[in-house]
């Protein structure tokens, strides 16, 4: 029973800091904008994965509709 006074203090404690940590990121934030980030990994620049063979048949190909 002696336990029950240490675990109650412990969890009011670990309940205050959850909600002070809530607070902090909403007023900072964080919470704001929650679709760019997804969306970013979809304009990433990947320039430099392409090899250089690709990109000249690429540029050779634009304007040739295809048949």
């Amino acid at each position: 029973m002696d336990i029950i006074f240490l675990l109650i203090p412990i969890a009011i404690i670990f309940v205050a800091c959850a909600i002070w940590a809530f607070f902090y990121s909403v007023n900072s934030g964080q919470f704001e904008d929650l679709e760019t980030p997804a969306h970013s990994i979809l304009f990433e620049d990947d320039e430099h994965l392409i090899p250089e063979d690709a990109k000249k048949q690429d540029k050779d190909n634009q304007g040739q509709t295809p048949e």
